[in-house]
């Protein structure tokens, strides 16, 4: 299974009756990659398009005729990339091969065997804490702000983050903001609280400054006694003092 970080996606483009030894080359470029134990690979059928001979061909009109332009695609290491190219250089005699630098943010196989996730080393010492302030109302994109931040920081393997809601509080423009006893505010203060080493000050602050129109981030220097994901069940015993 591939890896989180940086990958190859390969993109080819071929024509349903382009053939090669017998076979639809579509087919042979899929089996090949099989054979080279690729990650994975996806055949796809537009509903229309043209290419380089200028012919528009359709799903509606050439359904049959079999002059649908084929896409394939699939996504891994460089070095995987790099031992199957120049055979499928060789292989596309009539169509486009494209290979593009990508990221791989999460890969996870449902069923079969995961590897263990290692656990985030140890934080003792001086680190900073980081606090974000906005209000419950604000949104990204339709989404509440405070849980884009949150699965933001989430994607950006950040130890850990806390979301407190405050029940009374202004910010800069003196609004006050507060709950009832009849009735929950949808715009109470809201603090997102995380703590990590001091190195990733820099990366957190350019992934959540920009998320933000109005609110507050502050960040202190603390002393962290003791942080510790939890271990992997072979490591509890060894690691228990």
């Amino acid at each position: 299974m591939l890896s989180q970080g940086a990958a190859k996606k390969v993109t080819i483009y071929v024509n349903e009756d382009v053939h090669l030894h017998g076979d639809s080359l579509w087919d042979a470029i899929l089996r090949f990659l099989r054979n080279k134990h690729v990650a994975g690979a996806t055949v796809l059928r537009p509903v229309a398009g043209f290419g380089a001979h200028g012919t528009v061909h359709s799903s509606a009109g050439e359904i049959h005729a079999g002059h649908m332009p084929m896409r394939i695609e699939f996504i891994d290491t460089a070095e995987k990339v790099d031992e199957v190219l120049p055979t499928l250089y060789e292989m596309v005699i009539d169509g486009l091969v494209e290979v593009q630098d990508t990221n791989i943010v999460k890969a996870v196989a449902r069923g079969g065997k995961q590897e263990a996730h290692l656990p985030h080393a140890e934080i003792k010492g001086p680190a900073k804490l980081i606090r974000i302030y906005l209000g419950e109302s604000d949104k990204l994109k339709g989404e509440p702000l405070f849980e884009a931040i949150v699965k933001r920081l989430m994607m950006m393997e950040v130890a850990g983050a806390t979301v407190y809601r405050g029940i009374l509080g202004y910010g800069a423009k003196r609004h006050q903001h507060k709950e009832t006893v009849f009735r929950l505010s949808k715009d109470c203060p809201i603090m997102i609280s995380v703590v990590d080493r001091a190195n990733r000050v820099d990366e957190i602050m350019g992934a959540v400054a920009p998320m933000m129109v109005d609110g507050l981030i502050v960040i202190s220097d603390v002393e962290v006694h003791r942080f510790v994901h939890a271990l992997p069940e072979q490591q509890k015993v060894t690691n228990v003092s």
